[in-house]
């Protein structure tokens, strides 16, 4: 696991309960970093996690917000903002696949348009909320977003064909806003494959194998190994923009 020294970094992790959202969290404060952890108001793992960090001796406090709702998330990253007295790295990790379980592409009627709706409106417009939020801030620290973005973007099996889209559409994004904040910030992606996560602890155990066999190391991803990679693009990285790092195994 790389280091970085980020002694008075302020940053803020969206979806940062459970998963990859919260071991970025735990990364970005081990090396020294003010963290606010953004969750679901109904998400009690938040302001546990939280807590227990704290406890810990690191620098971690709990935010509630949805991404996903116009406002709301605004609100959020002007309080994030308000807490850590500015913001150098913005980690947008909120994301839904909406589901329990993967859809196949074909079964077209089981993506409604409320299910659209839902991946979209976290999944691509969420990150681009918290990012025009937080532009202002990012832009006086000469800070840097990662998006978490996925294989399913780039062409690999996703758990539907609106959340493949929707990841499609943020390596999109990435790359515009690397344009759009340049050259005060760095924007850039990881696009992670399968994850060992909460929710693809629900997968089918063939399913699963399948994806694992595809890989050249023969494992699942932990969330830490997401993490180290924001950490390089967050914290190192000082040339690269508008990328996106696949961290998949080598299956792709």
């Amino acid at each position: 696991m790389i280091k970085a020294d980020l002694g008075g970094r302020r940053v803020l992790v969206t979806g940062g309960a459970s998963g990859i959202g919260l071991a970025a969290v735990t990364l970005f404060a081990g090396c020294g970093a003010d963290v606010v952890l953004n969750h679901l108001a109904e998400d009690a793992r938040g302001p546990e996690a939280a807590a227990r960090l704290s406890a810990e001796g690191l620098k971690v406090r709990a935010l509630p917000g949805t991404v996903s709702v116009p406002g709301e998330a605004e609100g959020m990253v002007a309080r994030a903002i308000d807490a850590l007295g500015g913001l150098d790295i913005l980690i947008n990790n909120a994301g839904t696949p909406a589901s329990t379980v993967p859809i196949d592409f074909a079964d077209l009627d089981a993506m409604t348009e409320e299910f659209w709706q839902t991946i979209l409106a976290t999944n691509l417009i969420g990150p681009y909320r918290c990012a025009r939020a937080a532009a202002p801030a990012l832009r006086q620290a000469k800070g840097a977003i990662v998006n978490t973005a996925s294989v399913a973007g780039l062409g690999r099996r996703g758990s539907s064909i609106a959340y493949s889209a929707s990841k499609a559409g943020l390596v999109n994004l990435t790359r515009s806003l690397a344009r759009a904040l340049a050259p005060d910030v760095r924007v850039n992606a990881v696009a992670p494959g399968l994850v060992e996560t909460p929710w693809t602890a629900t997968w089918p155990a063939e399913r699963k194998a399948e994806s694992v066999a595809r890989t050249l190391l023969a494992r699942m991803a932990r969330p830490e190994d997401i993490a180290e990679a924001m950490l390089f693009l967050a914290a190192g990285a000082a040339y690269v923009t508008g990328e996106t790092l696949v961290v998949d195994g080598g299956m792709l």
